[in-house]
Parts: structure tokens; sequence; C-alpha cells
């Protein structure tokens, strides 16, 4: 976008302008009209708020700084999104789509409109009629799709095999990551890839995500500058065992509400018994509860579902957890109006009917 087009839009229409400001972060916007103004040949947008969006970006970030070529980066929210105007500005060569490939026809009306070349990554399993669509406008764009390799291990390749191609200037091979970063680096992207092929396969995988969760609300670059060096000090160790201890007190806090347990009559015993609790006020721990619940639940017999009800919004609502890969607690969800997956579910339910389900009723 140039200083001139918001402009046009300004006189255009006098609440145009402060409507399309407050929609997207005036911050990028603003960042994007000094691109135009410097024009600066390259942006990098990625997905945010993900992981495998923000290690792009730093992928990106080191690439360019390698090559002393002025890179603008940028988050893309799908909250918040820019448009192709905004990035229609003088200069742009070309554009990365980290992490995502932006609405359908997105990237194929950027390239159309501003004749940059267009570079895309994503490894998510509903991109591919995305990639079809897109590629009608032929020459100019290119997407890195495969999803059996998350986007940030597909951007780190690309930059640092594109990297070592271009020689410094004694004929030495340029790295992407410094020695001293490349292992804990490289592992980091290796749990963030089994979380974001829903994996699950590497030990301690839960932990990680729970302790990386935290740097979530760092990953605006925008908001916070120190984001490339932050990215490179996180090392997996650190995010597993901070990861098991919230998950170790959790898990002792929920323990502590599991001595008032009574049989649940789920769906007036046509879909069998359980064990539930009330957990209100403690609602934040119903996952852990109902887990705990399932267990208990199963070893006494019954079904190995765990049910946690507490009042919401002043609604009696139910959630159904449980630990038994054959179990599906949506069916019992779905039947009242509820929704979720077979391991997690939940719906609200009157009280007169919940009533009927505790055990003391039964016949």
């Amino acid at each position: 976008m140039t200083m001139s087009l918001l402009r046009r839009w300004a006189i255009a229409s006098p609440n145009s302008f402060s409507r399309i400001r407050s929609f997207r972060s005036n911050a990028a916007l603003e960042a994007l009209v000094k691109a135009s103004e410097d024009k600066t040949p390259i942006v990098a947008l990625y997905n945010y708020p993900s992981f495998s969006g923000a290690f792009s970006a730093l992928f990106a970030h080191l690439f360019h700084s390698h090559l002393n070529v002025p890179c603008l980066i940028l988050p893309f929210s799908s909250v918040e999104p820019l448009w192709v105007e905004d990035l229609c500005i003088e200069g742009l060569k070309k554009c990365y789509f980290l992490d995502f490939l932006g609405p359908r026809g997105f990237a194929a009306e950027l390239s159309q409109r501003t004749s940059c070349e267009v570079i895309g990554f994503d490894h998510r399993k509903s991109v591919p009629s995305k990639v079809s669509s897109d590629h009608d406008c032929r020459g100019n764009l290119s997407f890195h799709v495969d999803i059996e390799k998350s986007s940030s291990i597909s951007a780190y390749e690309y930059f640092s095999a594109k990297l070592k191609e271009m020689k410094s200037s004694d004929g030495e091979s340029i790295n992407l990551l410094n020695p001293k970063d490349r292992d804990h680096v490289e592992l980091v992207l290796k749990h963030i890839e089994d979380a974001d092929l829903r994996r699950w396969s590497l030990p301690n995988i839960k932990a990680f995500n729970v302790g990386l969760g935290e740097w979530r609300s760092m990953l605006n670059c925008i908001t916070n500058p120190h984001i490339y060096e932050q990215l490179l000090e996180i090392r997996c160790a650190d995010l597993i065992e901070k990861g098991n201890s919230y998950m170790s007190t959790r898990q002792n806090a929920a323990k502590k509400l599991l001595d008032k347990v009574f049989k649940v009559r789920l769906g007036r015993g046509f879909y069998g018994e359980c064990l539930g609790v009330r957990a209100d006020g403690n609602s934040n721990l119903s996952d852990e509860i109902g887990k705990e619940l399932s267990i208990k639940s199963a070893a006494a017999g019954l079904r190995p579902i765990g049910a946690v009800i507490y009042i919401q919004r002043n609604n009696l609502k139910m959630s159904l957890r449980s630990t038994d890969s054959g179990t599906d607690t949506s069916e019992v969800a779905k039947a009242y109006g509820g929704g979720g997956s077979p391991s997690s579910s939940s719906f609200i339910i009157r009280m007169d009917e919940y009533n009927q389900w505790l055990s003391v009723h039964q016949p």
C-alpha cells in the first residue's frame, strides 16, 4: 500500500480510513507504508500466532540478514487479516507466505497485481485445493506444501539450501544457523512438527507443548522486537520441565476435588453409568478432573468416562472425558445438543434432566 493510495481511500470516504486502520494493525500498515517509500523488495508474512509461522519468520530474517537484503516481516492473523491492497507496495519483488497460503485466491491476486514472486509454505491437509486454484496464475507462484513435514522445517530447509548455494567472500559456504544454535533449534522444530502434524509420538511431547504455550504471547514481531533472539534461546529440556511441573500442579489440584464422586446414569442410563463430580468454581480443571474420573470409573467397573458438572454463565454444563480410545463421549453430548471429540465433549443440561441422571434416582 502506497502513501498515495492511503490518501485516496481517506478522500473517497472520510470514515473509510479510520475503519481500515482499526480493522488491521496500525503498526503493520505503517510499516508497509514505510516499506513502499523505501522500495523494500521483500515482504515475509507469517501465520500468527503459530510457532511454525514464527520460526519460519526467524529463518527468513536470518537469510536476508546474511545477504544484507532489506526484508519486511509481518504477522498475518486471520482475525485481523491484511488485504491484497495493503501489500501492493512500490518496489515489491518477492513475498513469502510462511505457514499459510492465505485466503483462496489471495496469493494469485497479489502476484497478478504486483507482478511479484510469491513463495508459500504450508503443511495442512486442507491446502491442496487452494494450491490448484492459485496455480492458474502460473509463473510467479511457488508453493511448498508437504503434509508430512511442518512448514517451519520446510522453510528452514529452503532458506538453508538457498544460502548454501551462495559463497562468502572467502569462498566458504554460509550457514543459516550458528553451530551453537543448530542442534537445539532443530530439536525444537522436530517437536513442533510432531504437534503440528498431530502425531504426538515423541517422548514428553505433551509437556513440551504445554511449556511452549507460554511463548505464544511473544510471537508478534511488531510488539516484540526481540522475538528472533528469544526463539533462538528456546530449549526443549526447559519447556518439558516447565510443562511437566505445570501438569503435575494441575493434576494434584484436580485430585483434591475427587473426594465426593458419585455415579451418573448417562442419558438416564441409556448410555451406561460413569463417575461424576461437581466442580463449581474449578471448571478450568475439568480436563484433568475428567481424565482422573475416567480412570477411576473404569476401575469401578463402570464406563471409562468422567463427568465433570459445573455452573457456567447460569447454565449447568457437563463435560465428559475418557482416556479409553474405544469410548466415544461425543455420542452422549450430541444427543443433548452439544459436541466435541470422542475423548472430550460437553453440553448444557437442564437441572431437572440432570437430576434424573443421578444414581439415587435409579429405580
